[in-house]
């Protein structure tokens, strides 16, 4: 069902603006976007339909077919874990940049997954955003719209995210990689090679935002940086290194993901640039095993997946998004891909495909 109808259904009036906002898978580039690292995420075909309509008073309704009912709030009530939250600080921050003057009333229909690493959160505000920014006809561009939107989930949601997922929905064409400077917001759209094919299947393994491991991973970078004095942990020295020598064994394996994550997205682009399918495959499976060791937000079964993956025939498959459960991506040459998935799941009989 579309947002529009099932906002008519719900509120039994017409909405004021309607609007998609895609989803993202991750290429390469994980957990080094708070770390000031370059980083190479897509927009999906798959994501989120809003329809919203502005009110005059402080009232929030917000229905959502991932769980068929109505939450009803106020512009002044509080994150409280709930799924609402994200749409509700939208609202809250949409107020405070001027786009909106009270509440709203919303529906939202996905075909994306929740839990899946493929940032359904993300997508729901930066969509909001827009929306209310294109109703007040105030000027905005969408690298104001990212900023503004990792402050809900930083500031309101209480997630302690970076820039990548909001500026990739916010700035990238759809079904184009973005290859992002986290540290200036710099960017080029980048065009994925034509005849291969990012599969993305789900492990069958979900995760919540909320849950910690995020949060943890996060705070681990920043002792990190305040251990070597800065804060860009992707171009460490070999002097930074040494001061966490005698720190923490953890610590050193998560400052050598984010040096050798940086250079392998940077690596990668290159690849892209110049065709190289098979050495932009080899970088994506590098990264997964030093999400695997080194960061250690991967899971067995979700290992399991990726070496199925190779092993059945793609070019490189890894871990993508937060971690600790969600979906892989892989490199598949596009006349293999239905024999290639089909083989995949029926080892995995947990694992469903998205794309």
């Amino acid at each position: 069902m579309s947002s529009s109808l099932a906002f008519r259904n719900i509120y039994n009036s017409q909405p004021d603006i309607s609007s998609f906002t895609p989803g993202r898978v991750n290429l390469i580039g994980e957990h080094i976007d708070y770390n000031g690292g370059m980083v190479l995420p897509a927009t999906l075909e798959k994501g989120i339909f809003i329809s919203l309509k502005s009110r005059s008073d402080n009232r929030i309704r917000i229905y959502s077919d991932q769980f068929c009912r109505v939450e009803e709030l106020n512009i002044n009530d509080s994150a409280t874990s709930n799924w609402s939250d994200y749409a509700l600080g939208s609202i809250v921050f949409a107020n405070k940049a001027g786009f909106l003057n009270g509440g709203a009333d919303i529906a939202i229909t996905t075909t994306l997954p929740l839990g899946a690493g493929l940032s359904s959160s993300s997508a729901l505000i930066v969509g909001i955003l827009k929306l209310a920014a294109s109703l007040s006809k105030r000027p905005y561009d969408n690298i104001k719209i990212a900023i503004l939107a990792k402050r809900v989930e930083n500031e309101f949601i209480g997630i302690p995210c970076g820039i990548m997922d909001q500026m990739v929905i916010s700035c990238s064409d759809l079904g184009k990689a973005i290859a992002l400077d986290t540290k200036t917001l710099d960017f080029e759209i980048l065009t994925l090679p034509n005849a291969y094919h990012m599969a993305i299947l789900h492990s069958g393994e979900y995760r919540l935002n909320t849950d910690g491991n995020y949060r943890k991973r996060k705070e681990e970078c920043d002792k990190i940086k305040e251990i070597i004095g800065h804060n860009d942990i992707c171009n460490m020295s070999n002097n930074d290194f040494a001061l966490l020598n005698n720190i923490s064994t953890d610590l050193k394996q998560r400052a050598r993901h984010c040096v050798t994550e940086h250079q392998r997205t940077l690596n990668a682009i290159k690849a892209i640039k110049k065709d190289n399918v098979f050495k932009l495959g080899l970088l994506m499976t590098e990264s997964h095993i030093s999400m695997r060791d080194d960061f250690k937000v991967s899971l067995p079964n979700i290992d399991s997946l990726v070496h199925d993956a190779i092993d059945l025939g793609a070019v490189g498959a890894r871990l993508t998004g937060g971690g600790f459960g969600g979906c892989i991506v892989a490199c598949v040459l596009k006349e293999n891909l239905t024999t290639w998935r089909q083989k995949l799941l029926s080892r995995h009989p947990r694992a469903f495909s998205v794309i």
